[in-house]
């Protein structure tokens, strides 16, 4: 009996051992947060390098506690359902388009305005302008979002079957495929187009068979999904800016630090700036052909304008029946900032 008790206390103590080895280094060990970052872009495009980016950096200032794991080309969904799992809670961040995202935040359509940016450099230096960041952003934790910083997928211009574009007047009749947003449904019915809301993988297909005239896309878009293959004649409107905000989760954020919010900010910041360079330049150099847009023109025979400051006005000008609408919805405040600041960057 003494024996076995002796023999009961050398195992109860050797169990206690095993359990403090065991127990005290995994305490000790921060275990890393596996995050999930999705979009639409492909992989070779300047915004999901950007969100690579985002990641790397987290990543590195949080000494690996923070991984994030990005999906891009729409692997978790697409926009609107991506938006809807953010706002849920299931998925912790997203890129997201402005014209998607304004159907749960009405206020970020004024992005969406046509032809509200004069050029690509005005518009840069607006959207980067913290005052502009904090009033967009604040509409959106009500909805379900915390707002930290944009992407873009690029200024968007028009190519179509028919004949060259330089006026409102030259869209007036064709039948567009324009992305399935109320705002820009609205600005090509103004121009007295026939606009289309088509699914984009089906844009090639309905070019091709004459189903529509024409489309909508940044050029490099254009050109790299061969919509220029069909539609030679390419006028860079730059009628639309299609930007992006990146959204976290409010149940994520709620959980951060406030250093970690901090990092994610900073990280933003990077994300933008590779993701301008990036796409500026693809331009010069297309993806798996290495030459540039302009020559690829020449050499397929496309015919690619760009408008004068006076033809840009008319476009503008033309605009006033959807920008009124807007407003509406927008807010005087809002809308009248926003063109304050435009006038103020414009160089």
């Amino acid at each position: 009996m003494k024996n076995f008790s002796r023999s009961g206390a050398l195992l109860s103590a050797g169990l206690a051992v095993l359990v403090l080895c065991f127990s005290f280094p995994a305490a000790s060990v921060a275990v890393a947060e596996n995050v999930k970052f999705g979009h639409v872009a492909p992989q070779f495009h300047g915004q999901s390098k950007g969100v690579d980016a985002f990641a790397a950096y987290v990543k590195d200032k949080t000494d690996g506690r923070i991984d994030i794991a990005t999906f891009p080309a729409g692997q978790l969904g697409g926009e609107r359902s991506m938006a809807e799992q953010v706002q849920s809670g299931t998925l912790q961040i997203a890129a997201l388009t402005t014209a998607v995202l304004q159907n749960f935040v009405p206020q970020c359509a004024i992005l969406d305005m046509p032809f509200i940016f004069p050029d690509r450099q005005t518009a840069y230096a607006t959207l980067d302008d913290p005052e502009v960041q904090e009033k967009i952003f604040s509409y959106f934790p009500k909805k379900g979002f915390i707002a930290i910083g944009w992407t873009e997928n690029e200024i968007r211009d028009f190519s179509n079957s028919k004949h060259p574009v330089r006026t409102p007047a030259d869209i007036k009749g064709l039948k567009v495929r324009v992305m399935n947003s109320p705002a820009y449904l609205d600005t090509f019915k103004q121009l007295g187009a026939s606009p289309v809301g088509i699914p984009f993988p089906e844009t090639y297909n309905a070019l091709q068979t004459g189903v529509i005239d024409a489309q909508e896309n940044p050029i490099l878009t254009s050109v790299l999904m061969k919509f220029t293959e069909v539609t030679k004649h390419v006028t860079r409107t730059q009628h639309c800016l299609t930007e992006c905000v990146i959204v976290v989760s409010t149940d994520y954020w709620d959980s951060l630090s406030k250093e970690d919010r901090a990092v994610f900010r900073e990280a933003a910041k990077i994300t933008i700036d590779i993701n301008r360079k990036e796409n500026a330049a693809l331009h010069e150099n297309l993806p798996g052909l290495g030459i540039s847009i302009e020559e690829y023109a020449r050499r397929n025979g496309i015919e690619i304008l760009d408008l004068t400051p006076e033809e840009r006005k008319a476009f503008r000008s033309a605009m006033t029946p959807v920008w009124d609408k807007y407003r509406k919805k927008i807010g005087d405040d809002l809308f009248d900032f926003m063109l304050s600041k435009i006038e103020s960057h414009q160089q």
